[in-house]
C-alpha cells in the first residue's frame, strides 16, 4: 500500500491499516523508526476534545417574549 505526501507533510493512512490499529478520527498515534523503517502504533488514548461553544442561534433560541402569529407578522412586514 502507498500514500502520497501532501505539501504540508500529511498522508492518509489506508483504511486497512486504520482498521488493523483500531484508530478513528481523533485517535492519537505514535511514529517511530525501527531498522530504517517507519513504525506507526496506536497511542494511549484519544486527545481531549474542546467543549463545544454554544451557537449564536442556540443562545438566542427561546428568548423572544413577543408571540407573533404568522398572519399578524406578514401584515406588519407587508404594510397591510
Amino acid at each position: 500500500m502507498s500514500s502520497t505526501l501532501t505539501s504540508k507533510g500529511q498522508v492518509t493512512i489506508p483504511k486497512k491499516i486504520r482498521d488493523a490499529l483500531g484508530v478513528a478520527p481523533g485517535s492519537r498515534v505514535e511514529f517511530g523508526i525501527a531498522n530504517g523503517e517507519v513504525v506507526i502504533r496506536k497511542s494511549g488514548g484519544k486527545r481531549p476534545t474542546q467543549p463545544k461553544r454554544p451557537d449564536r442561534f442556540d443562545r438566542a433560541r427561546g428568548k423572544a417574549t413577543v408571540k407573533w402569529r404568522t398572519e399578524e407578522l406578514m401584515e406588519l412586514l407587508r404594510g397591510e
